[in-house]
């Protein structure tokens, strides 16, 4: 019994040696572990001091104290009218990447509108309708409304635009652009001011003047209206404010950031054309740049069976890479 006592004794000294041993061992993995632990909470401590809000201020925006369309006074005494143009400042503002396309395209674009305006008595302000109907773009909604001025087939027969699957001018900028000007003109006429005439260019005339009456009211701003017409003409005022001054509302570019207006000569045609492919390399260009400067052209050849004098915009020499 004295031996196994003593056996027992050595075995279990043993035993606290090997633990011993191993937990020194153990002893730098452990301590490795501890400072990993450590350096994952400093990582999330630094994690902290790189938020969002350290590099990236979203601010609300000044409502100008003085706003007009084409003259005429935006009531911004309204608590209503104040709160409906700021939605439309804020949401153009910080919806940057499409604000930056249209200040782009217009720099483009605006050259071509703006003279056609003034030599057809339309207020400048008048341009910005093009650019929320449209992006500045030959767009098709889905009721059809085409074009920079979104013209419905319709209208544009009305108002003398050719339109059918060979030509369809309400793709060409400046036809479109008189067409939407003698519209607004007659809007004007018939309701009274340019607000009203801008309203009325998305919800027609009868509309305007059927809620008009309805309302017993005769200032747009005193309308109730539904979503897309209540909004028409504060997203003209806010695409003008920020268009205009775009520095205010934090964008930065510099001249050459901008698409600029390619200057064209007229080459009159009033003969059946074949192929445009072929049309378009007699000018050194390809079929691609001559649509890019003829949308309203809807096919590769001009049908003209009444021999129509047409004119066909050829980009002067130099503004692209010659064609071989």
């Amino acid at each position: 019994m004295k031996y196994i006592k003593n056996g027992l004794i050595i075995i279990g000294v043993l035993c606290v040696c090997a633990v011993s041993i191993n937990a020194v061992q153990n002893a730098p993995e452990s301590t490795e572990i501890s400072k990993n632990s450590e350096q994952r909470n400093n990582n999330d401590d630094a994690g902290k001091e790189r938020s969002v809000a350290k590099t990236y201020a979203i601010k609300a925006l000044s409502v100008p104290e003085d706003l007009d369309f084409a003259g005429e006074s935006v009531p911004l005494e309204d608590p209503d009218v104040y709160e409906r143009l700021d939605r439309e400042l804020l949401v153009n503002t910080y919806w940057q990447s499409n604000a930056l396309l249209l200040m782009k395209r217009a720099e483009k674009y605006f050259p071509v509108i703006e003279p056609i305006l003034k030599e057809e008595g339309v207020p400048d302000d008048l341009k910005y309708i093009a650019v929320i109907e449209s992006g500045l773009t030959q767009a098709v909604s889905p009721a059809r409304a085409t074009g920079f001025w979104q013209i419905m087939s319709g209208t544009g027969k009305d108002y003398g635009l050719e339109i059918n699957d060979n030509v369809d001018e309400r793709y060409h900028i400046e036809m479109s652009t008189r067409v939407a000007a003698e519209y607004l003109k007659n809007a004007k006429e018939n309701l009274g001011t340019w607000t009203l005439a801008a309203a009325a260019y998305n919800a027609g005339n009868r509309g305007i003047s059927r809620q008009l009456e309805r309302q017993k009211v005769t200032d747009y701003y005193d309308l109730l209206l539904g979503e897309e017409t209540g909004r028409y003409v504060f997203r003209i005022l806010a695409l003008k404010e920020i268009m205009s001054d775009p520095a205010k509302y934090g964008f930065q570019f510099e001249d050459d950031d901008l698409y600029q207006h390619i200057p064209t000569r007229k080459v009159e045609v009033d003969t059946v054309v074949h192929d445009f492919p072929d049309f378009a390399k007699k000018f050194g260009i390809n079929y691609k740049i001559l649509k890019i400067h003829n949308p309203w052209l809807r096919e590769a050849h001009l049908n003209n069976a009444s021999r129509k004098k047409y004119e066909i915009d050829i980009p002067e020499e130099g503004n692209y890479p010659a064609i071989n």
